[in-house]
C-alpha cells in the first residue's frame, strides 16, 4: 500500500513525498482513512510507530474542504502533555501543510504569552497545546471553541501520568458536543479508557503494538558497573565506538547537569535538558542535538516522549528509570520507522531491583557485556525471569479519622504493658502507692 490509496489530495502527497516517505505505517494505514471518513478513534501506538502523521494528514485533508477560520476561533484543537511534544507535532502540521491555506500554532508555557494571543486573535485552523497554557489564554479571552471540530488527545496516559486530567476535564467542558475525538496512548488502562467514556463516541479501536513491549528495531544490552565508575564508562564508550549523536538518560536534574559538566571537561559536546531549564535553553539545546552541533544530549525523563529525532542511533540508560514502563518509553526513541537502533543501560548493583522490573515486563532478560576495565567491585546479582503476572496496584483504604490516634494509643499501652510485665510485677499501682502513704 501507498499513500496514493488513502484519500489524500495531491498537495498533502506531494509534501509527504518532500518529507522522503513513500509507504505508509501500519498505524497510518488503519487511522487515515478513518479519520477522514468522520469516525472517532482509541489509537494504542508507542513512540516511532508514524502516530502524528496518522492524526496529522487526515485533519489537514478535511479541513482543506472546508471553511477559514474565525478570529480566536480554533478548528482543530491537539492536546499534548509536554512543550517539546508540541513542538513535533506542530512542526509536522507545518511540513505536511505546507503547501495548503491552513494556519496553525503552538502554544505551551514557559515561555511569554502575549506573541501567542497575537497568532490566536486572527483565528487559527489547527492549535497544538499544552492543558495549562491553554486554559490561561481561554481565561484572557484569547482562544474560543465555538467552531471545534477535531479533538486530538496524543499520549492520553502521559497526561494522565503528568496529573492533567483536571485541566482536561476543564477543557472538555468548554468543548462543543458535536465534534470528531481522535485519542492517541501508548497503553489503553483502566483510567485512560474511563476518560474515554466521556468523549469519545462509537470509536474504531486501532492496536499496533503489543502492551508494554520494546520495539523489535532497538537492540539491548547493559553493562554491569560499579556507580562511581559510570561517568568514565559512558566517556569510554563515546570515545571507543566514536558515538555521535546519543541521547542519555539520567534520573535527576542535577544527575543530568553533572553528566553534562563531567562530558564537557572531557571535550565531548554535551548538552542537558530537563524541567528546571527554561524553554528557550530546551529548545536551543535540541536544535544543537539535531543539527550536530552537540553530541550528547542529556535528558531526565521530561524528554521520554517528547523528543522526535529522525534516525536517532543511540539511547544510553545512565540510571534506570523507577518506573519500569518508561524504560520503554526511553528506548523507543531510538530504532523508528524501521530503522535499527541500540540502547545500553549503566547498570550498578543497587539497581538490580530496577533491573529486575523492567525484564519481568518485558518478558525477556538482558544480554550482559562487561567492559574491560570497567569491572565491577560490587557486582550485580544474576537476574532471573519472573513469570508471574503483574498484579494492578490497590488504592490505599482511607482512615477514619481518630484510627491512628487510637493505634498508637494502643501501642503505647502494650508497651507499657510489657514493661512493667518484664519488671516482674514489682510496680506499685497508684491506689496501693497512696495505701502506702496514709
Amino acid at each position: 500500500m501507498n499513500f496514493n490509496s488513502l484519500g489524500l489530495s495531491p498537495a498533502i502527497l506531494q509534501a509527504i513525498t518532500e518529507q522522503g516517505y513513500e509507504t505508509p505505517t501500519p498505524i497510518q494505514e488503519k487511522a487515515i482513512p478513518a479519520v477522514i471518513d468522520g469516525r472517532d478513534l482509541m489509537a494504542a501506538a508507542q513512540t516511532g510507530t508514524g502516530k502524528t502523521a496518522g492524526f496529522t494528514l487526515p485533519i489537514l485533508e478535511k479541513l482543506s474542504q472546508g471553511h477559514r477560520a474565525n478570529a480566536n476561533q480554533a478548528r482543530c484543537l491537539i492536546l499534548t502533555p509536554t512543550r517539546e511534544l508540541a513542538a513535533q507535532i506542530g512542526e509536522s502540521v507545518t511540513n505536511y501543510g505546507k503547501h495548503l491555506p491552513l494556519k496553525s500554532t503552538v502554544v505551551f508555557g514557559g515561555v511569554k504569552i502575549n506573541p501567542q494571543m497575537m497568532k490566536l486573535c486572527k483565528g487559527v485552523d489547527i492549535l497544538v497545546a499544552t492543558p495549562g497554557r491553554l486554559l490561561d489564554l481561554y481565561h484572557q479571552n484569547a482562544v474560543r471553541f465555538k467552531t471545534l471540530e477535531v479533538l486530538v488527545l496524543d499520549e492520553a496516559d502521559r497526561m494522565l501520568d503528568m496529573g492533567f486530567i483536571h485541566d482536561i476535564r476543564k477543557i472538555l467542558g468548554l468543548l462543543p458536543k458535536q465534534r470528531q475525538n481522535l485519542m492517541f496512548s501508548a497503553t489503553f488502562s483502566d483510567e485512560v479508557r474511563k476518560l474515554a467514556r466521556g468523549m469519545i463516541n462509537n470509536p474504531v479501536e486501532i492496536s499496533v503494538t503489543p502492551r508494554n513491549t520494546a520495539s523489535t528495531t532497538v537492540k539491548q544490552w547493559i553493562c554491569p558497573v560499579d556507580k562511581k565508575q559510570k561517568s568514565v564508562l559512558l566517556t569510554h564508550l563515546i570515545k571507543e565506538n566514536k558515538w555521535d549523536q546519543v541521547l542519555v538518560f539520567t534520573k535527576t536534574k542535577h544527575g543530568a547537569n553533572k553528566l553534562t559538566r563531567h562530558l564537557e571537561l572531557e571535550n565531548i559536546k554535551a548538552a542537558a535538558i530537563h524541567g528546571n531549564k527554561s524553554q528557550s535553553a530546551r529548545t536551543k539545546a535540541l536544535a544543537n542535538f539535531k543539527n550536530g552541533s552537540i553530541k550528547i544530549l542529556v535528558a531526565t525523563d521530561i524528554a521520554a516522549r517528547g523528543l522526535d529525532i529522525d534516525q536517532l542511533p543511540q539511547v544510553v540508560n545512565f540510571d534506570l528509570p523507577n518506573v519500569a514502563e518508561d524504560y520503554i518509553h526511553r528506548i523507543g526513541r531510538t530504532g523508528r520507522a524501521g530503522c535499527n537502533g541500540h540502547a545500553v543501560s549503566l547498570v550498578c548493583a543497587d539497581e538490580f531491583k530496577l533491573l529486575s522490573d523492567i525484564e519481568r515486563l518485558i518478558k525477556q532478560l538482558l544480554s550482559r557485556k562487561i567492559v574491560d576495565g570497567f569491572e565491577p567491585v560490587h557486582d550485580l546479582p544474576e537476574s532471573k525471569l519472573n513469570q508471574r503476572p503483574i498484579k494492578p496496584k490497590k488504592p490505599k483504604k482511607p482512615t477514619k479519622l481518630g484510627q491512628p490516634r487510637q493505634a498508637n494509643q494502643n501501642n503505647k499501652q502494650s508497651e507499657g504493658s510489657r514493661h512493667r510485665k518484664s519488671k516482674g510485677n514489682n510496680w506499685p499501682s497508684r491506689r496501693q502507692a497512696s495505701n502506702k502513704k496514709s
